[in-house]
């Protein structure tokens, strides 16, 4: 029986390091295929370095890598919406060939454009499955997730392993200290974590001292459900949705673009001056 597989679509190079890493460490841990599409890399000037870099990240992971050929332009200035047309292409193909069970993404709402670019290329690609859509899970690098519903508890060995796969991202961690980040944000979401999946007052695990957040979707014939709240289990990582609808959310327009609109149509200076 064929191991099964969990594609992973990182925007830019370093975010498999970041976006889910714990997560995607535990499945690799229980068998599961890891497969890292890389849908760009970065400016022109700096991929050859962190093609390598990303190269090397995830053979310290144990990801299979796949860099998107070629790697899509996403900068601000570029043609987002060419990019976003093409990458939901290539995948396409790519799923039809590797079959996977779980998609692993940003969600469309991390307050990154190129981040949000690929969250809806994942939404889309789930909804293309006439039979048994993969499940979605999301991760919050750039924005917060609302709607939490998995919580990833890891321990102190399995933060060394994703420091040290994140470290081979050495341009990336020398002007920015994002292997700091991994634990500030674990240990973050170890105490807030549980209360914002399973509701105010609900009380951390004894002993869990860092955890990775993630919002699981699932693409039923009722449309997109969230996914149930619990903790995962990575011989068990998938389970049943919840009955609570989440397309609304997922096609919504997201916090930046709504930013940037109204800004562009001068809303911020009515309201200034209206008082409001």
């Amino acid at each position: 029986m064929s191991a099964p597989v969990a594609l992973h679509l990182s925007p830019h190079p370093d975010d498999e390091a970041i976006g889910a890493v714990a997560a995607l460490l535990a499945l690799r841990s229980a068998g599961w295929r890891v497969v890292n599409y890389a849908c760009g890399l970065g400016r022109p000037a700096q991929q050859e370095r962190r093609r390598a870099e990303l190269a090397e990240a995830c053979r310290r992971a144990d990801f299979e890598l796949i860099v998107g050929d070629p790697p899509l332009r996403m900068s601000a200035g570029d043609d987002l919406a060419g990019a976003e047309r093409e990458l939901l292409a290539r995948l396409l193909e790519l799923a039809g060939t590797l079959a996977p069970v779980l998609v692993v993404s940003p969600s469309p709402h991390d307050g990154h454009h190129a981040h949000e670019l690929v969250a809806r290329v994942a939404r889309s690609l789930v909804e293309h499955f006439v039979h048994e859509p993969p499940t979605w899970w999301m991760w919050g690098l750039w924005a917060d997730l609302p709607f939490p519903t998995v919580v990833v508890p890891f321990d102190e060995p399995r933060l060394v392993q994703a420091q040290g796969v994140l470290a081979a991202h050495a341009g990336e961690v020398e002007r920015n200290d994002y292997v700091a980040l991994i634990e500030a944000r674990a240990r973050a979401n170890a105490v807030l974590g549980v209360e914002r999946v399973w509701g105010t007052g609900a009380s951390a695990a004894a002993g869990t001292a860092m955890v990775e957040l993630l919002c699981e979707a699932q693409f039923t014939p009722r449309g997109w459900l969230l996914g149930a709240p619990r903790v995962l289990d990575p011989e068990r990582p998938l389970a049943p949705p919840s009955d609570r609808p989440i397309g609304w959310w997922l096609r919504s327009e997201s916090p930046r673009t709504s930013l940037a609109r109204h800004v562009a149509d001068g809303g911020g200076n009515q309201a200034a001056t209206s008082g409001q």
